[in-house]
């Protein structure tokens, strides 16, 4: 158990030992009250469940005595960790049993909180839904299992015709999104984790994967601790973990990695080392306005990005850009590009994911057991819900669009709506749906696991009269969001409901319920097929299939109609409304090829790499994607065959990307950069981690990093009160110099798990074009010393 006395510093080396000892065999962590009694961990019951925090996937071995979690092992059966688990993956059991868990519905009366039954909530809701549908939107989640993301869907573009839905995976992944589907015409990485096995150099662009992917950053260290010859290039704007078991850090100023990837580039075809026939096979060349150009016309644009032009205003010397420009030149080297937020989150998010696919392209490190570009993913399933399941703005399932006519059919013809129901014409999109909400565009909203009134950039402006519209939130602990809500609705959690996640590699995972939740909460599939019956019941058409009958109903395998509004029903042994739902959704998973195993499949299994593909009676899953031999789709002698490129041609694209300026730069009055995002201990907003008592205590604040010599200019010392104004607003937060991170001049960092420094009081509401994703990385700011 880890001491009360730690610090962070003693936290982060005692979660590398927990990950050195599950390297060698299983580490258990034991919870709560029962922790130190446990002598006996053989007579505990174990089951499997991939962890509830980041993207990567871990698998874990939870532990169950009396009917709670009282144990978390590393699943040393789960090829994604082996075992392994970090710090956060460790105490992910204790997240259940904070002491504030909400466990009753609540109605806001007369500006107070009042305890209501489930069927007083649930009617209230409906009715206020029914009274003005096409202004009611639904704003998910990344966590959202798949089949509660399926079911929103069903909900709102089924039943109220309306496709104002949006995930928080629109803050975190939608660049990445774009950028797949306007590089190869379909979205998701085609590598995987065993690349990290292979490859002999990582290039992490702007990610600090030491403490965001951790286990992932783990494959590394463990081949570099056995004598692995592997290169690491950390490009980043401040020095992080990361940064520190680097071969080379290179420092570039905000927002010039678009200019940086475009000389690698430029370097590949002036040395004529580019892989001329993997390009002549594999790719053409499109103008930024979309037209299609030529090799030369592409070299002419490369023109502008020279090592010498590029060094002038990158912070990358010329050196520093040739050394890059020789690492993809060399034919042999197997290299990996690792993102995340540093890329996504910009304001040319998609162009700079378009400009590292260019990179991976010109190259040939693509399609080959230790070299891919690989999108790392923040959230549990934000590809399983958000990408696949399709709960976005524009989406449909399975890679489908509301706006092509025939994915709309198919998608109609399965639910059994009305022909037509499905509206062609995009809703809100995250950004647009908050500023729609605070105009009255938008009357009410249904918020289910996540927290906006935390998260969402430049909140003073997006979260105003939040508080006047008729707000639902759905979760398990008291937060900024539900402060604001109309209706809170005590929501299951992991383990105490049935899940399927969709990890960062398109890797599927299934877990069981195995404990019940507090009180009266209840499951979120539940809560809204519950809303969707009762709107049923007092006639609303929207809720009506094409036979009248209700639109979200289940049935059992028989095609017998399950009771599933009805809590004693779906709660009941004797269902499994997930398995349902989610064989229901496998069947819109085939166009794009996302196929994924029915429901019993993955219950046997730690996960499978989607397509999943039946082939001489076996499920088989797909390491890489686009790769003959591991793909199922690519045809005999194609060697890589990107099948899914929009002019049919088999070919991905290389666009001529150019650097754009960000819209907000530091000047005389607001002469700093500022930069947010996580720490190792907490994860998002902190509602869950923040309730475990080791991560809090490791880090019970948050802080701004300064650069040493800003600091020292400003008369600031370490700890000291700092005040942080933006255009937007103003927060006060001690100061950290010296500390893990360390920023580059003129650039400060600030994490934001902390309610109470809500540090995107300050941030920046600019989004890309593309993607919609706002730049949470870049905004200027002045600070000044408190006195």
């Amino acid at each position: 158990m880890i001491s009360k006395a730690i610090n962070r510093r003693d936290f982060i080396k005692q979660a590398a030992r927990m990950a050195a000892l599950a390297s060698i065999g299983p580490t258990t962590y034991a919870l709560g009250q029962e922790g130190p009694n446990l002598k006996n961990y053989d007579d505990l019951t174990w089951q499997k469940a991939p962890c509830r925090f980041c993207g990567t996937g871990c698998g874990v071995m939870v532990g169950l005595k009396n009917g709670r979690v009282v144990a978390i092992q590393g699943d040393q059966q789960n090829p994604v960790n082996q075992g392994m688990l970090c710090a956060k993956g460790y105490h992910v059991g204790a997240a259940l049993y904070g002491k504030d868990r909400l466990t009753d519905p609540l109605i806001r009366k007369n500006g107070k909180y009042v305890k209501a039954s489930w069927d007083e909530a649930i009617d209230l809701i409906a009715k206020k839904v029914m009274k003005d549908p096409e202004k009611f939107s639904i704003y998910g989640s990344g966590q959202w299992t798949i089949p509660e993301g399926y079911t929103a869907m069903k909900f709102l573009k089924g039943g109220l015709k309306s496709n104002h839905i949006d995930p928080n995976a629109r803050l975190c992944m939608a660049s990445a999104v774009v950028g797949f589907i306007t590089t190869f015409g379909v979205d998701e990485p085609s590598g995987c984790y065993d690349d990290l096995d292979v490859c002999d150099t990582v290039i992490t662009w702007g990610n600090n994967w030491a403490e965001m992917h951790p286990i992932l950053y783990s494959r590394y260290m463990n081949r570099r601790n056995k004598g692995d010859k592997i290169t690491l290039i950390d490009l980043g704007t401040r020095r992080t973990r990361s940064s520190s078991e680097a071969n080379h850090y290179l420092e570039f100023i905000p927002q010039t990695d678009l200019a940086i990837a475009n000389c690698i580039c430029q370097q590949l075809l002036e040395r004529g080392t580019y892989d001329k026939a993997f390009v002549e096979k594999n790719a053409r060349f499109k103008g930024n306005d979309g037209k299609d150009i030529t090799l030369d016309q592409y070299k002419a644009f490369l023109a502008d990005y020279t090592p010498e032009k590029v060094a002038e205003y990158s912070g990358l010397s010329k050196e520093q850009l040739m050394l890059l420009g020789d690492l993809f030149s060399d034919p042999n080297r197997k290299i990996v590009s690792l993102w995340c937020m540093g890329m996504n989150q910009h304001t040319r998010g998609t162009w700079i994911n378009n400009l590292v696919y260019n990179v991976h392209l010109l190259s040939g490190k693509i399609g080959k057991p230790g070299s891919t570009p690989f999108s790392l993913t923040g959230q549990p399933s934000a590809c399983g819900t958000c990408r696949e399941v399709g709960t976005l703005a524009h989406a449909l399932p399975g890679g489908r669009v509301v706006k092509n006519g025939e994915h709309r059919k198919q998608v109609e013809d399965l639910w059994k709506c009305v022909p037509g129901t499905i509206n062609p014409k995009p809703g809100f999109h995250t950004m647009a749906m908050f500023q729609a909400l605070a105009k009255g565009d938008l009357t009410g909203m249904w918020v289910q696991v996540t927290n906006p009134a935390h998260t969402i950039p430049n909140l003073h402006a997006n979260l105003k009269n939040a508080k006047d519209r008729f707000l639902v939130v759905s979760d398990v602990y008291p937060t900024e969001t539900t402060r604001v809500a109309s209706v809170i609705l005590p929501s299951a959690m992991w383990v105490e409901k049935n899940g399927v996640y969709g990890n960062t590699e398109r890797r599927t995972q299934q877990w069981f319920k195995m404990v019940d939740p507090p009180g009266n909460a209840r499951d979120d599939v539940w809560q809204m097929i519950a809303v969707a019956h009762r709107m049923y019941e007092l006639g609303f058409e929207g809720m009506k299939d094409r036979h009248g009958k209700f639109l979200l109903t289940v049935r059992d395998d028989n095609g017998k109609e399950i009771e599933a509004w009805k809590w004693e029903v779906f709660n009941s042994d004797k269902v499994n409304i997930d398995r349902q739902l989610f064989n229901e959704y496998r069947n819109l998973t085939l166009l794009k090829h996302k196929d994924i195993a029915p429901y019993d499949v993955y219950t046997k299994e730690r996960g499978l790499r989607w397509p999943v593909v039946k082939t001489n009676g076996q499920w088989k899953e797909t390491p890489r994607r686009f790769v003959e031999g591991e793909d199922p789709y690519v045809h005999d002698g194609k060697e890589v065959q990107f099948y899914m490129a929009k002019a049919g041609d088999d070919k991905a694209l290389i666009w001529a990307r150019p650097y754009e300026a960000p819209p907000e730069i530091p000047d005389a009055t607001y002469p700093f950069w500022l930069c947010t995002g996580r720490v190792v201990e907490h994860w998002h907003s902190g509602t869950m981690t923040g309730r475990i008592k080791e991560l809090q205590r490791a880090m019970p604040a948050a802080y701004v990093e300064l650069h040493p010599k800003d600091a020292s200019e400003m008369g600031v010392s370490d700890g000291q009160l700092v005040k942080i104004t933006s255009r937007r607003g103003t927060i006060k937060l001690p100061a950290s110099i010296r500390g893990r991170g360390i920023p580059q001049r003129g650039l400060i960092f600030v994490p934001f798990f902390d309610e109470t420094k809500l540090i995107n009081e300050v941030t920046l509401d600019e989004y890309c074009p593309m993607s919609k994703e706002p730049d949470y990385k870049k905004c200027a700011v002045k600070v000044e010393p408190v006195v």
